[in-house]
């Protein structure tokens, strides 16, 4: 929500999240309610998904349908990152009008896995004695991973880097360290990276 995106609605087991819901909530989940859901969606994912322009899943397989897939806005964009399997097949969420699908697998374009980010997170963290990952690293790791594929090479079928890409660890860790600095809260406060993204 850091990078401006407004209408979000978090699901889990039981539907959608929404401030006043009694049923499985917790401290963690009363917070999301407070930040999330503005429109107070009390449906279940189905109705969570109507007119949605994104779905970003991170639970089991198969809990999204080509349906409502059908029910979100034009070209939706769904990472169903569930693993092994998952929330809905790439081939499917294609068929149902999907224009861009990544998944949490390898076997399909546009692998979503952490290991996009982490390496370099850390390595950046460790390399200006950062106290803490603040928000302003990651988001500086999300425009560092995002800038590694041009406008040249940008398709429905590749829109983030490959997982083993040599480029992917020195450009997150030095736009990670540079946010450290910045933010202040790096025990550095200069650096000069080599080639491989270290001090």
């Amino acid at each position: 929500m850091s990078m401006g995106v407004e209408n979000v609605i978090m699901c889990d087991s039981k539907g959608a999240i929404y401030e006043g819901r009694n049923l499985g909530m917790n401290r963690y989940k009363d917070e999301i309610a407070r930040r999330t859901n503005r429109e107070m969606v009390t449906g279940d994912l189905a109705e969570a998904l109507v007119g949605a322009d994104v779905f970003i899943g991170v639970s089991v397989a198969n809990a999204v349908t080509p349906e409502m897939v059908k029910s979100m806005a034009k070209d939706p964009i769904i990472f169903a990152m569930a693993n092994p399997n998952p929330e809905i097949m790439p081939d499917l969420a294609k068929q149902a009008g999907a224009a861009v699908v990544g998944t949490g697998r390898s076997d399909f374009p546009n692998q979503v896995n952490n290991v996009l980010a982490f390496p370099g997170i850390f390595r950046g963290a460790l390399d200006v004695k950062a106290k803490i990952i603040n928000e302003e690293m990651k988001v500086a790791a999300a425009y560092a991973i995002a800038g590694l594929v041009s406008d040249q090479e940008l398709n429905v079928d590749y829109v983030m880097p490959h997982a083993f890409d040599q480029r992917l660890v020195p450009t997150v860790s030095q736009a990670v360290a540079k946010a450290a600095i910045d933010s202040g809260v790096a025990a550095v406060s200069q650096f000069e990276f080599n080639s491989q993204g270290s001090l």
